[in-house]
């Protein structure tokens, strides 16, 4: 099920580099998973690539973008998932 409460909509990039997350673990770039400013780590999101309609699930489990006008960060296997050549208009939905 996925909560409208917690729908965003806008921009989207992805990201390869780094260690560690802000939750503590090993950042895996080909793994299904992203940043978000405010969700907690582990919450579950859809994230839909607004131009082609394919979406993936990923788990939050680091802090950004910090890039301006961007609502989430996708590890680079998350965006390949849903077909993102650098940034994207998504939309973000928690999954329940």
């Amino acid at each position: 099920m996925v909560s409208t409460a917690q729908a965003q909509s806008g921009k989207a990039s992805w990201y390869a580099s780094g260690h560690r997350t802000a939750s503590g673990e090993r950042f895996n770039p080909n793994g299904l998973t992203a940043a978000h400013r405010s969700l907690p780590f582990g919450t579950r999101v859809r994230v839909t690539n607004e131009s082609n309609g394919r979406s993936v699930v990923v788990r939050i489990n680091d802090r950004g973008p910090f890039a301006h006008g961007r609502i989430i960060d996708l590890a680079r296997g998350a965006g390949r998932a849903i077909g993102m050549n650098g940034v994207a208009r998504v939309a973000v939905a928690v999954v329940d």
